[in-house]
């Protein structure tokens, strides 16, 4: 959330978890008969941090202006729950097609979610998408919604409406 002030943040965050997590899922379901049980999380964090790291010096090198933007919270992806959680509850257990799709799925799933929050954050932040203005010259942004807090703000209000529409839906079908 920390870095997800605007749309291309998002997106290359987006786009390095999912990479991490689709080739870590394929690894970690090839050698799932392979890893010993005592040594299966920290064998799980290795296969991470060696994907973390690659998406870390590709970025460096192709882009640089989105590696300085993202800054530490690249190498950060290695302790995120996200991917632990799928390589320990889906990829040790299943074939490596599936485990592949699952990574896709939960990583497109994770840059939706990024991409919304930031887009929010943005607009309102800054008055513009994807860096090109969007409000009127006379707008003033809402600079607590571009600060670190906005981030859980904005993420608490979509919640809260993603259950207000549950809610309702729930209400129509009794």
């Amino acid at each position: 959330l920390a870095i997800s002030t605007s749309v291309i943040n998002a997106l290359g965050m987006g786009g390095s978890v999912t990479f991490v997590l689709i080739l870590s899922n394929f690894f970690i379901s090839v050698l799932r008969n392979w890893i010993p049980s005592k040594i299966r999380i920290a064998s799980y964090i290795v296969i991470i941090a060696g994907f973390v790291t690659v998406v870390d010096m590709v970025l460096q090198a192709y882009i640089p202006s989105l590696a300085a933007s993202l800054g530490l919270f690249i190498p950060l992806i290695v302790v995120n729950c996200i991917i632990l959680a799928r390589a320990e509850s889906f990829a040790s257990k299943n074939k490596p097609l599936p485990s592949v799709l699952d990574g896709l799925a939960m990583g497109l799933g994770f840059t939706v979610a990024l991409v919304i929050i930031s887009a929010i954050r943005e607009l309102l932040g800054s008055g513009t998408l994807l860096g090109f203005p969007v409000l009127p010259d006379s707008y003033s942004p809402a600079v607590l919604v571009v600060s670190p807090v906005g981030g859980f703000l904005i993420l608490g209000a979509l919640i809260a409406l993603v259950q207000w529409f549950r809610a309702r839906k729930n209400k129509k079908e009794d």
